[in-house]
């Protein structure tokens, strides 16, 4: 299982496994719990670089990000340690 600490949003880790660069298990600590269950159901078996192009750039009201944009981050930052 891979983790991410995202910055600027509410929750505090993004937790997640990727499977054949599929999306597996995506899971948000702290945060909006129902929304944040929604995103990682509606993401789950999802394909790593769609999910990224989908998520990228969303953001959270005033903020600059928001969670599935912190997602898309973590994603990125598995694929750079990842070299995929």
């Amino acid at each position: 299982m891979s983790s991410y600490t995202p910055s600027g949003v509410c929750s505090k880790k993004i937790s997640f496994d990727v499977k054949q660069d599929k999306l597996h298990n995506v899971s948000f600590e702290s945060g909006c719990p129902g929304n944040l269950f929604g995103i990682s159901q509606l993401v789950e078996g999802m394909d790593i670089y769609e999910a990224i192009k989908r998520l990228q750039g969303i953001k959270c009201g005033a903020k600059s990000t928001s969670c599935p944009d912190q997602l898309s981050k973590a994603l990125v930052a598995y694929i750079e340690e990842n070299n995929n």
